[in-house]
């Protein structure tokens, strides 16, 4: 039987290489948007990463562009309150989103973030993929489950990835992989395949960038 949501093979050298060379720039940071109002033109293919407070986003896109502060990470939940741009050569976006869940700041002030990242899910028209990060000590919450919805009803493709693979052993990580292609097997927008990362280590990361590059 062939399984459902396999994990992305590793990228030929063919492939691997277009992903070194589209994040051999390191990035730039354009700008943090707190309103719809004060997005950048959508004229380039977009990506953005989506997850709970401190599930390693910002640390991923580190990972990603080589540049360890590049995106601001913290150890304090819900820090990112913008959606926070990043240009990546002269063709893509990279796009961290404020993290969903808990968050220590006052509840109006959350349910504003709330609202933006519908906003923009829902009427980005240049956002090709979300890549929903799942903490691999963790799994699929309820509250992961609601962006997937909305990522569903706004017809927006995502593909999961994996963060703190490291953090876990194997018997524990495949029992996360298990439940959580469970629970993309009741969304429609999930792309089929998981990437499974470490920030730490650089697992994933070369798959992560091949994947970015071919998104056109």
């Amino acid at each position: 039987m062939t399984l459902r949501f396999p994990e992305a093979d590793a990228p030929d050298p063919a492939a691997e290489e277009r992903g070194r060379k589209l994040f051999a720039t390191g990035g730039d940071f354009l700008k943090g948007v707190v309103a719809m109002s004060g997005m950048p033109p959508a004229d380039r293919v977009e990506v953005c990463f989506a997850g709970r407070s401190n599930v390693g986003k910002s640390t991923l896109i580190n990972a990603l562009t080589g540049r360890r502060a590049l995106a601001r990470a913290s150890n304090t939940p819900g820090r990112t309150q913008e959606i926070n741009f990043f240009t990546l050569a002269d063709s893509h976006y990279l796009v961290d989103l404020p993290g969903y869940g808990f968050a220590k700041a006052p509840v109006a002030e959350v349910a504003k973030w709330q609202a933006l990242l519908k906003a923009y899910l829902s009427g980005r028209q240049s956002l090709r993929r979300a890549f929903v990060l799942i903490d691999a000590r963790h799994g699929v919450k309820a509250v992961d489950e609601d962006i997937m919805a909305l990522l569903d009803a706004s017809a927006v493709t995502f593909q999961t990835v994996l963060t703190k693979a490291d953090k876990v052993k194997d018997a524990e990580r495949d029992k996360v992989l298990d439940q959580t292609r469970t629970a993309l097997a009741k969304h429609p927008a999930a792309f089929p395949e998981l990437i499974v990362t470490s920030s730490e280590k650089g697992w994933g990361i070369p798959t992560l960038r091949s994947v970015i590059a071919q998104i056109s």
